[in-house]
């Protein structure tokens, strides 16, 4: 399964780039002067959405509003970093519990890609913090990172792995067909959101190339 990964800056270029979209995130950090208001609109239209607000320029308890309200309005999954604040982190959680919304617990490392022990002790912390899905997304420096990250789908928990940067393109192709629940890509060519992401139009037809292989 592909998820579109949207970032617009307004309201109306968001609900344009979702039109027609089955299953996209909303990187509710990349719209500009986001509000209440315009999150229930985003969410409550007819697809499966992600609400995702990374960290930045939004205050955590800002973040912790707009992130209730995408919930509230239906969202079906919650992204929450696993190095969030634990109150608001559980707060969160049990809202969307209560909500009927899955809850993704993510880790990023934008450096490197860590050795096997310490990905499996950050997957493991994904999941004792309350994870549906865990996602784990580390900077791709070298291939065999790939193989690293790759060779964590070997489990029966449900997992996203995503290599960082050009070098870890490969992750982003080869992942579900080993088991992960999905994977991200742009709206077209030109709204990539991460270096190395693929736009969905061309990850579709590779991965339904390797399907027929």
């Amino acid at each position: 399964m592909i998820c579109v990964s949207i970032a617009e800056r307004d309201l109306e270029q968001c609900l344009r780039a979702v039109k027609g979209i089955e299953f996209a995130e909303i990187r509710i950090d990349r719209i500009a002067r986001p509000n209440v208001e315009v999150i229930r609109r985003i969410f409550s239209g007819p697809a499966r959405f992600i609400a995702t607000c990374r960290p930045g320029s939004i205050g955590d308890q800002k973040k912790f509003t707009l992130l209730r309200a995408a919930v509230s309005a239906g969202a079906c999954f919650v992204d929450i970093e696993l190095e969030w604040q634990n109150n608001l982190r559980a707060a969160l959680i049990g809202i969307a519990r209560a909500a009927g919304c899955k809850v993704i617990i993510s880790h990023h490392d934008f450096e490197k890609t860590p050795g096997r022990a310490d990905l499996d002790r950050t997957l493991r912390k994904c999941f004792e913090a309350g994870a549906d899905i865990a996602k784990i997304a580390c900077r791709v420096r070298r291939i065999k990172d790939n193989a690293r990250l790759l060779g964590l789908l070997d489990t029966r928990r449900p997992l996203i792995v995503v290599g960082l940067g050009n070098q870890g393109r490969i992750t982003r192709i080869v992942a579900p067909l080993l088991g992960s629940p999905f994977t991200y890509a742009s709206l077209r060519p030109g709204k990539e959101i991460a270096a190395g992401q693929l736009d969905q139009g061309s990850l579709r037809k590779i991965i339904k190339r390797l399907k027929n292989v």
